[in-house]
């Protein structure tokens, strides 16, 4: 998720009140299958108004330990996690997958440290790289700047241990299975499947929102939502929106697909992107109460086209 300076600017005319040892508001968790709790952040990019909180963290009860996915964006948004978990089990987290390098997701590993030291972090191999080499810090940077210093006092804990795709583990009494891309969302993604039928999608998709997709490929998003299609789950949980079933995967393909393929039927005509835009948005009706469709629409078409010119 890039951030446009526009967006910035806008966040710098706002002011938050806050401070390194501050917690963000609680959220309510829901139990989405037994032992398996989301709880499901404002849609929006992070604010003065949402604390920089708008991911879904989850987790899952497995026997004698618990394993978190994507915990948010910032020491504080990590510290309502722990808190919302604490609630439902007073058994340790031994486990955190990060879904991609994007930090609104995974900031909040450090909260998970402090109150469980020992939990290991798993993710993508280039999403540990890229962490290391400077995206930890910007996102730390962006996420201060985008809530007027709420998020003061987080510090990127970077994820040690890297995933494949195929990879399986047994952790407790449940086993978990990552399905790995390196050309969708973010090309740094991974996607988990439980074995009790939940999905966890991370950024490859969302449920009621329109996804950025400046650091990856629509042929790469759709195989992604593919792969998680025929793993037929009974419960998706996306990286942004409600849970729910298949159709919010198959929402979220058909979106990608009906985009890229009127792009290409009218770049053949010989259109800009400026051009096609009123056609193309037509056969997107479905999706124009998307939060961020109108801003984001017109930058898929440019993006469908620089994909299109390298086939």
């Amino acid at each position: 998720m890039r951030i446009t300076a526009l967006l910035l600017t806008a966040c710098f005319t706002l002011s938050a009140h806050a401070g390194p040892q501050d917690t963000v508001k609680p959220h309510p968790a829901k139990e989405v299958a037994p032992g398996t709790w989301v709880i499901t952040g404002p849609l929006g990019e992070p604010s003065v108004q949402n604390q920089g909180f708008m991911n879904n963290p989850g987790w899952i009860i497995a026997g004698d330990q618990v394993v978190v996915i994507d915990p948010g964006s910032s020491v504080q948004a990590g510290r309502m996690v722990v808190n919302a978990i604490k609630k439902t089990t007073g058994l340790p987290v031994t486990t955190v997958y990060n879904t991609h390098i994007h930090g609104d997701h995974w900031l909040g590993n450090q909260a998970i440290l402090d109150a469980w030291p020992k939990a290991v972090l798993i993710a993508h191999p280039d999403m540990i790289a890229q962490a290391k080499a400077s995206e930890a810090e910007m996102w730390v940077r962006l996420m201060g700047q985008m809530t007027q210093g709420y998020t003061e006092g987080t510090r990127a804990a970077i994820p040690t241990v890297a995933t494949y795709d195929g990879m399986t583990s047994k952790i407790g009494t449940r086993v978990f299975k990552v399905l790995s891309s390196n050309d969708a969302h973010s090309k740094t993604d991974i996607m988990i499947e439980v074995d009790n039928g939940v999905l966890f999608t991370g950024d490859n998709v969302l449920n009621g929102r329109v996804g950025r997709l400046d650091d990856g490929t629509f042929k790469g998003k759709i195989r992604a939502i593919d792969s998680g299609l025929a793993m037929q789950p009974k419960v998706v949980v996306p990286g942004h929106g409600k849970s729910g079933g298949v159709a919010i995967l198959q929402a979220q393909r058909n979106y990608f697909q009906t985009l890229y393929d009127a792009v290409k039927v009218e770049y053949n005509a010989g259109k800009s992107d400026f051009e096609m835009k009123p056609v193309v948005v037509k056969k997107l009706a479905a999706y124009k109460k998307w939060n961020g469709f109108d801003a984001t629409v017109g930058k898929h078409i440019s993006l469908a086209i620089l994909e299109i010119e390298q086939e």
